[in-house]
């Protein structure tokens, strides 16, 4: 079972620890608000949270155990605070570090100290609502190299009716279909090509950034 410690309850904090300790993984929260600490166990959020100043180097180093696979630091607000818990942690020897940042510069020194990944989630959000906006057939995406995203897809009303073979959106567009997820949940992870699509059904697409439009269009 991987280990987790999550430094850091506001929005996206609780948000992770939350998903991870659904997920069966073992979390330790860590806020310096005893009022937060509180909260997140009282709603059964987590089993084990410590009320605590990060920033603090010996007490900090007490909870730190070896066996943490990754550490969240969810104080991005308080820039001087998440560089120095950032630091700390690296020097305590965890290795993958995953930082929330408001702006680029905070995000350059993180990755300078040894961050391994830094999060914009408030830029992130908004790009998933404009994208939803621009894109309403789309359901969901991420990036799976470069210009080139996992999709998430409604089936296009041209597509109803019709089989992947009749559709040739491989040799048409030079994507994959991935999956089929059907109306009951069901997830064909090796769709057969002459089965017909249906209305409610979602495709699941590797695709170039630059094509997906004209694969989603109506």
């Amino acid at each position: 079972m991987k280990n987790f410690l999550v430094i850091g309850l506001g929005e996206f904090g609780k948000s992770v620890a939350k998903t991870l300790y659904k997920n069966k993984a073992t979390v330790l929260a860590i806020d310096s608000r005893e009022g937060v600490i509180k909260q997140a166990l009282n709603e059964g959020m987590i089993e084990e949270a410590i009320i605590l100043d990060a920033t603090d180097e010996i007490a900090l180093k007490k909870v730190v155990r070896d066996d943490f696979d990754t550490a969240f630091v969810s104080v991005g607000d308080n820039i001087q605070a998440s560089i120095l818990i950032t630091l700390q942690l690296k020097e305590m020897g965890v290795k993958n570090v995953i930082c929330k940042a408001v702006n680029h510069t905070q995000e350059k020194v993180l990755y300078k100290i040894g961050a391994t990944q830094v999060v914009f989630p408030e830029e992130l959000m908004g790009e998933k609502v404009a994208y939803s906006v621009l894109r309403p057939t789309i359901i969901e995406y991420f990036k799976f190299a470069e210009d080139y995203f996992i999709y998430e897809v409604k089936v296009p009303k041209s597509y109803v009716g019709k089989s992947l073979m009749e559709l040739n959106l491989r040799h048409k567009y030079e994507i994959n279909i991935l999956a089929v997820k059907h109306s009951d949940g069901k997830m064909n992870v090796t769709p057969d090509p002459n089965v017909k699509l249906n209305k409610d059904d979602l495709l699941i697409i590797l695709s170039n950034e630059n094509v997906i439009d004209r694969v989603t269009k109506d």
